[in-house]
């Protein structure tokens, strides 16, 4: 049965056709029949009981530069549609928390991939943390002597803003770095967020994997090569993604993981492991689904549908 999709995501036309996640989503969408609204987080609205948003019909298609046409400009009310995709890309702030209150008005009548609730109630950094055997030593603080402790132990460290993105503001602090307090100061005078440090894992050299669950099931993984001279790997930053596939210790953490990510109504979720750690589990806008399909062959887009579909069915 053909389904009513809307899609909150960052602006269209600014995306990477062959790598953008939302836009494979859409794509897979339109050839299985289903209908496709677009909007911007900006465009939605609460009034008066209603959820609404201001958008336009959609069509896409595979051509560079000319890969969508809009259909005239209008506001919808989004208890109307079948599903709603909340795929704009974080940073996970207030504006982004507020999306989430608001979609919730309309889910499960309307169900919203992932669930709003669980996206707003489980950060990527922070889900992490009920499985403390699985990843490498973590600490979360914005007190100086706190991370000061924690460099003292460890040594070789990460420090990161906790609710960043892309690897953006994402440092390496080796034993002799004398950094962190000038770092410390920078992110101090930015927001009044805590800071998360966590202990260097030289694997990263070989990749950070990316894996793909769908309703808490590994479908797939690629990993993101980080560019020479570069800690981090994230594909905004230059990480090369390359074909690999899935370890019994990938298995071991999905299996761990997955049971979670069902109960929660997370649909589609991103997994990063360095070494055997589990770093980050990413439920807000996860990415990589294009690059699994060229690599494995695997349409990921369709199977994260056929699991929408079967929710949707009567």
């Amino acid at each position: 049965m053909p389904l009513k999709i809307a899609i909150q995501m960052d602006p269209i036309d600014a995306i990477d056709i062959s790598a953008d996640s939302s836009f494979r989503i859409a794509e897979e969408a339109q050839a299985r029949g289903h209908s496709l609204f677009y909007y911007t987080p900006d465009m939605l609205a609460y009034q008066q009981g209603r959820v609404t948003a201001k958008g336009w019909p959609l069509t896409v298609r595979r051509e560079v530069g000319n890969h969508f046409t809009l259909g005239d400009f209008q506001e919808v009310d989004l208890a109307d549609f079948d599903v709603v995709w909340l795929r704009q890309d974080p940073p996970f702030d207030m504006s982004y928390i507020t999306t989430t209150h608001i979609l919730e008005m309309i889910h499960p009548g309307t169900l919203v991939v992932n669930d709003p609730n669980w996206v707003r109630n489980y950060p990527e950094k922070l889900l992490v943390l009920q499985f403390p055997d699985l990843t490498p030593p973590t600490t979360i603080a914005r007190d100086i002597d706190t991370l000061k402790a924690f460099k003292a132990e460890h040594g070789d460290m990460i420090l990161k803003p906790l609710y960043g993105n892309g690897g953006a503001g994402v440092f390496r602090l080796d034993e002799n770095d004398r950094n962190l307090n000038s770092l410390h100061e920078l992110f101090a005078g930015i927001n009044r967020e805590p800071l998360i440090a966590q202990k260097f894992l030289p694997d990263v050299a070989k990749g950070d994997k990316r894996v793909i669950l769908i309703e808490g099931k590994a479908v797939g993984a690629i990993n993101r090569v980080p560019a020479k001279g570069e800690t981090r790997s994230n594909m905004h930053v230059g990480g090369r993604p390359e074909k690999i596939g899935l370890s019994d210790r990938d298995l071991e953490i999905c299996d761990r993981i997955g049971p979670l990510l069902r109960e929660k109504g997370q649909i589609f979720v991103g997994i990063d492991v360095i070494g055997g750690n589990l770093t980050e589990i990413n439920l807000t806008s996860p990415t990589g689904i294009q690059e699994l399909e060229r690599f494995d062959g695997t349409n990921v887009a369709a199977l994260i549908w056929e699991a929408i579909e079967k929710r949707r069915a009567p």
